[in-house]
């Protein structure tokens, strides 16, 4: 989908990120608050679950990170409780989401962020959020299977971009 100005050509591409509520999250009840921003948002959820991970997962989600000094303390963590995976598809919907959750460290994010909001450390932070291309596939193709994700228009889609 594109739209052309007077100046410049716009194009507006429809793609998926993969969200991770995680487990102060959970254990706090605000999956539905994380849940509705998103949506009143207007990004499409077209995968959900919620998952206990298994320590295998987990090393394979922050294999980037082994040997930094937070890799153990963050496998711990994430596979302390369940957590909420996710799949959400928009437009601009990596930059979008990334936007949403406001920076890392939830000392330095911005109110109305979903970390600025809801976190208070860095080490529990509320939320998880591909920050690239590349990174979302490998993220989505780790947690989900594709028959696991849905390919549906919403009705109110059409009202959402020209």
């Amino acid at each position: 989908m594109s739209y052309l100005t007077s100046k410049m050509v716009t194009i507006m591409v429809k793609e998926r990120t993969f969200v991770m509520i995680k487990p102060d999250a959970v254990q706090r009840g605000l999956v539905g608050k994380v849940i509705q921003r998103f949506e009143d948002k207007g990004i499409k959820i077209v995968a959900i679950k919620m998952v206990s991970v298994k320590r295998e997962l987990a090393e394979q989600h922050y294999g980037i990170h082994k040997g930094k000094p937070f890799f153990e303390p963050t496998v711990n963590y994430i596979t302390s409780s369940p957590v909420v995976a996710m799949v959400l598809e928009g437009i601009g919907a990596i930059e979008m989401v990334r936007n949403m959750m406001g920076k890392t460290d939830p000392q330095k994010a911005d109110m109305g962020t979903i970390r600025g909001d809801f976190g208070q450390s860095i080490g529990r932070n509320i939320v998880h959020g591909s920050d690239g291309p590349d990174t979302a596939k490998f993220e989505i193709n780790l947690w989900f299977k594709p028959e696991e994700i849905s390919n549906f228009t919403r009705i109110d889609e059409e009202w959402l971009t020209e």
